[in-house]
C-alpha cells in the first residue's frame, strides 16, 4: 500500500495509471476485485460512505495447494452419508488440511489469509484498505469478514452499502445494468442470481439480490460473483497493460 503506487481497477480509476513515481502499478487482492467494480459504479452514482462486506471465497485463493486440499477432502467424504453430525468427525475423516486451519469439505472456515494484529486477517484488512485506495476514499468506513468455503474459484461477496443520499431497488439495478465490466443478474422471483458454479470461467462481476435496506434508505444489499483467478487476477492486469499501451501510442 505504497502511496507513491497506483491501485489499478481500470473500470473504476483507469486515471491513476498515469500517476506513477516509482514506475511501478499493483492489482488489487483478488477479494477486493470481485467487489470493487460494482461498488466503484454505484459510488460514482451515489456517494459511498461505508460498506459491511462479507467473503465467500473459494479454495483456489490459497492457490494450487488450495484446490488440491479441497479436491482430496471431497474424495475422503464422498458416498459418506454420516459425516458433519458428530463435533469433529470431519476433522478426523479428512486427515490433512493443507493450508486451510480446518476442514474445508462440507464446511466453511471464517478465516482466510494471515494473521494481523487484534485477531483480524490480512484478507480483511485487504479489503479495507484496497478499497479506501481504489475509490480514493480514504476515511471510508469498512467492515470485512472473510470467510473460506468449499468451491473451487469464484469468489462471492455480500454487500451491505450505506450512500450520501438515499438509493431505490430500481436506481441501483439501473445503474449496475449501465456499468462496464458488470452483469446484472437479478430476478430472484425466477430464482435468477450469481453463483460461484455459474460464474466460474466468466469474465465480469456478476451482481444479484439487489435490495434496499429496511432499516435504511440510503442503503442497499447485493451479492457479487467474480472469477478470482480471470478479473480477480490475470485478467485486471491485462487490462491495466491495455491502458498503458494506449497511453504510449497517444504520445
Amino acid at each position: 500500500m505504497d502511496p507513491e503506487v497506483p491501485l489499478v481497477v481500470p473500470e473504476v480509476n483507469p486515471a491513476d495509471v498515469g500517476r506513477r513515481p516509482r514506475g511501478i502499478i499493483a492489482n488489487p487482492n483478488c477479494t477486493t476485485l470481485s467487489l470493487i467494480v460494482a461498488v466503484g459504479a454505484l459510488h460514482r452514482a451515489f456517494s459511498l460512505q461505508e460498506m459491511v462486506v462479507s467473503s465467500y471465497q473459494a479454495a483456489s485463493g490459497a492457490g494450487q495447494a488450495g484446490i488440491d486440499t479441497l479436491y482430496a477432502q471431497l474424495d475422503k467424504v464422498a458416498g459418506s452419508r454420516m459425516l458433519g453430525q458428530r463435533a469433529g468427525d470431519l476433522r478426523a475423516a479428512v486427515g490433512d488440511f493443507g493450508p486451510f486451519p480446518a476442514p474445508l469439505a462440507l464446511n466453511v472456515i471464517p478465516w482466510a489469509g494471515s494473521l494481523k494484529d487484534d485477531g483480524w486477517s490480512s484478507e480483511e484488512l485487504k479489503i479495507r484498505n484496497e478499497s479506501r485506495k481504489i475509490l480514493g476514499l480514504p476515511g471510508l468506513k469498512v467492515h470485512a469478514t472473510c470467510v473460506r468455503v468449499p468451491v473451487i474459484t469464484t469468489h462471492a461477496v455480500a454487500v451491505h452499502a450505506v450512500f450520501a443520499r438515499e438509493v431505490t431497488r430500481e436506481l441501483a439495478q439501473e445503474v449496475l445494468d449501465d456499468a462496464p465490466g458488470v452483469v446484472l443478474s437479478d430476478e430472484p422471483e425466477r430464482a435468477e442470481f450469481p453463483t460461484p458454479a455459474d460464474v466460474v470461467g466468466t469474465d465480469p462481476t456478476w451482481v444479484g439480490r439487489v435490495r434496499q435496506s429496511l432499516d435504511d434508505p440510503r442503503a442497499i444489499e447485493f451479492f457479487v460473483c467474480g472469477d478470482n483467478l480471470r478479473k480477480g487476477a490475470a485478467l485486471n492486469t491485462a487490462q491495466i497493460a491495455e491502458l498503458i499501451a494506449a497511453e504510449i501510442a497517444a504520445r
